[in-house]
């Protein structure tokens, strides 16, 4: 268990720590690519506001925006949600100002400003939690795109809860998205070890295979999300920079921009642009990174897919997914069928009822590790510490305050209230599942994919 989870999280010390990696790989270690970008500066605790005050081991100002305040008062307790951090209460940073006042981090900034256009924050109350942990915490940030052993490891440990037919019919339509999506996963593979491809040949095909397999289009997200905000020179991303901080607006815009519905439900399994249209939305967010985005994305992407779906013992050059059933991928790629399997399992009729009993058991797992290696705040390190940060809601020594707020005509939070709650180790419901499942079973069922 402990393994996976080290797989799980990205160490944004100096230097940073190396991971297993498969075998064939052409460029093992991407620091000496990103680190020279003009805001690779902003993964380095020197450079980076967050990891500054997550390393000094003081007290820890969040805001936390909830549309649930009354519910809180009654409980006494802020739940955890699933998602990218698993099971932690989410947040973004605050810094205190003279007088009391706190300014918000970008990215809790853009939530503010947007709580009416946003149908997942609308008549949102912001809360600012304050945490003073008993020690520092370790510059170490959760990657939910290296997870897949740890959903292959709930799925396992639970799947008789599932009837016979259900557990077929998930296996099987992962195997069949893997075999219509493998001509594009070789490419990736084929391109991680050094074998040249077109930009057009490879983003292509990635946009005609996000709809068989949604976890590529997190995957393609999350690296244009990466080259945009290491990239960027405009002068909010300047400014923002020079404060500590990595600039949220960026993908942001581009998810907006790119995926039809985002303000219902941040889903982008749905990003899927082709070559052309890359380079327009790139252009669109930032005119001046357009020319570089085809060749980042294209090494970026196929090296990530690599590690996070194969097996450190697999060989790179030689493994392919045509054919592949699910023990093949149990051995050669658990990292990608776990992905998948957790994608697959969450389309069932059932799964709302079932969904406490698989995400619990993962909760429960990073709570245990996070507590061993005394994280109190975890962060989302999935292109960076750009201010996703949550809080550990089993973390046994952490002390915590939390107030109702309110947003100054500046911009600037300010604590009015306190209110009588602490984080508890307990999920809050699946809201938006119905919504989840009815867009990822159309994706299926209308898919074509192109051959690579």
């Amino acid at each position: 268990m402990r393994t996976s989870w080290d797989h799980a999280h990205t160490d944004f010390s100096t230097p940073p720590t190396d991971r297993p990696v498969p075998a064939g790989l052409a460029d093992a270690d991407w620091h000496h690519r990103i680190d020279p970008a003009p805001n690779g500066h902003l993964l380095r605790p020197d450079g980076n506001a967050m990891l500054r005050t997550l390393a000094s081991g003081g007290p820890v100002h969040l805001l936390h925006l909830t549309r649930s305040l009354d519910a809180i008062r009654d409980s006494g307790r802020l739940l955890a949600s699933t998602g990218c951090l698993v099971g932690a209460v989410y947040a973004s940073p605050l810094t205190p100002l003279p007088g009391g006042a706190l300014l918000p981090h970008n990215l809790g900034a853009h939530l503010l400003d947007n709580t009416r256009d946003l149908d997942s924050r609308r008549g949102s109350t912001p809360l600012v939690i304050e945490i003073t942990p008993d020690r520092p915490a370790p510059p170490v940030g959760l990657d939910y795109l290296r997870l897949g052993a740890v959903h292959l490891r709930a799925y396992t440990s639970h799947r008789h809860t599932l009837t016979e037919a259900e557990d077929d019919h998930v296996t099987r339509s992962v195997t069949d998205r893997v075999h219509a999506a493998a001509p594009l996963l070789d490419l990736l593979l084929r391109t991680a070890t050094g074998h040249p491809s077109l930009e057009r040949l490879l983003l292509d095909a990635l946009a005609d295979t996000v709809p068989v397999m949604p976890y590529l289009g997190y995957l393609y997200f999350e690296t244009v999300a990466e080259y945009l905000m290491l990239h960027s020179t405009s002068r909010t991303s300047r400014e923002l920079a020079a404060r500590g901080e990595m600039n949220n607006h960026l993908y942001k815009k581009l998810a907006f921009t790119a995926v039809d519905g985002t303000g219902t439900l941040f889903d982008v399994g749905r990003f899927r642009p082709d070559h052309d249209r890359l380079l327009e939305l790139v252009a669109s967010v930032e005119p001046g990174l357009a020319d570089g985005a085809g060749e980042f994305v294209r090494d970026r992407l196929a090296y990530r897919f690599a590690v996070t779906a194969l097996a450190p013992a697999t060989d790179t050059m030689t493994f392919t997914f045509r054919s592949a059933d699910t023990d093949v991928l149990a051995r050669q790629a658990p990292h990608l069928l776990g992905q998948l399997l957790f994608r697959d399992v969450r389309l069932l009729d059932r799964y709302p009822q079932l969904f406490h009993l698989f995400e619990r058991a993962k909760a429960g797992e990073a709570w245990a590790y996070w507590n061993e290696r005394g994280i109190a705040t975890p962060f989302n390190g999935t292109c960076g510490p750009k201010g996703e940060i949550g809080i550990n809601p089993a973390h046994p020594t952490a002390a915590v305050t939390v107030w109702k707020a309110e947003m100054c005509s500046r911009g600037l939070v300010h604590p009015i209230e306190q209110v009588a709650a602490l984080p508890a180790p307990r999920l809050a419901p699946w809201v938006f599942a119905p919504l989840r499942d009815r867009t990822e079973e159309d994706r299926w069922n209308n898919r074509t994919v192109a051959p690579a």
